[in-house]
């Protein structure tokens, strides 16, 4: 862990893949798992360039996995399907992509004690479940950097038309004013804090609780029991 203020976290374990297919919490038929550059790289790429698109951003090299021993990158598929995708990044010596924007924010952050990890090109196709996706995909994140990798803090960057969402639906608190960020064109980011706490609590709380009338993306994550059953298999082949 940190010894001073500003300082990093030690270089985390490389994040292993792993082939434990992720069991959506309703009914659909997906999986969620490690992505393989070989296999899934060109069906992400256009995934993240697709919505992104959408959205009116160039994500410029977003749409490459990373291939970084302190990175995992999850996708979401059904047979050939490619829907969804997020990357998880561990704070280390390398730091984080939000480095290049919020390094002032980051030191503040980064607090004897605090062990970071950055969510960064996430993409859901809307044509599926969006919430069913994204409950399964924090998830899996949640459990790769909170319990294997002992992660206590998390940040995001996104566009600030997107931010209500993250504070609403996870809880997520502005850390860093809106700026322009190279990696997309330009495009506005903001900054974004988690206390991963929260989470621990929320799962608690509402995991596998879904509902059409759930105003928490917290409902859309699996129970504990569940979760618990996916760390010890996770753990195992680790």
């Amino acid at each position: 862990m940190p010894t001073a203020q500003g300082s990093r976290s030690p270089v985390a374990p490389d994040i292993l893949p792993d082939d434990r297919l992720f069991a959506s919490i309703q009914s659909s038929s997906y999986a969620i798992h490690c992505a393989d550059p070989d296999n899934h790289g060109h069906a992400v790429r256009l995934l993240i360039e697709r919505r992104y698109a959408w959205r009116g951003i160039h994500p410029g090299d977003c749409g490459l996995i990373e291939s970084h021993p302190d990175c995992i990158t999850l996708v979401a598929s059904s047979e050939a399907e490619v829907f969804g995708t997020v990357t998880l990044r561990l704070d280390g010596e390398d730091g984080l992509l939000a480095d290049t924007l919020y390094a002032h924010e980051l030191r503040f952050l980064r607090q004897p004690g605090t062990r970071l990890c950055e969510i960064t090109k996430l993409a859901v196709d809307t044509q599926h479940n969006p919430k069913e996706v994204l409950g399964a995909l924090f998830h899996l994140i949640y459990i790769h950097a909170r319990l294997i990798h002992g992660m206590t803090d998390a940040v995001i960057e996104v566009h600030p038309r997107h931010a209500r969402f993250y504070k609403r639906m996870l809880g997520f608190t502005e850390a860093g004013r809106e700026k322009a960020c190279p990696r997309v064109k330009g495009a506005p980011a903001i900054l974004l804090h988690l206390d991963l706490k929260h989470m621990d609590e929320q799962i608690a709380l509402l995991g596998g609780c879904a509902s059409s009338r759930a105003r928490s993306l917290y409902a859309y994550f699996l129970s504990q029991e569940e979760q618990d059953e996916i760390l010890r298999d996770l753990l195992g082949s680790h």
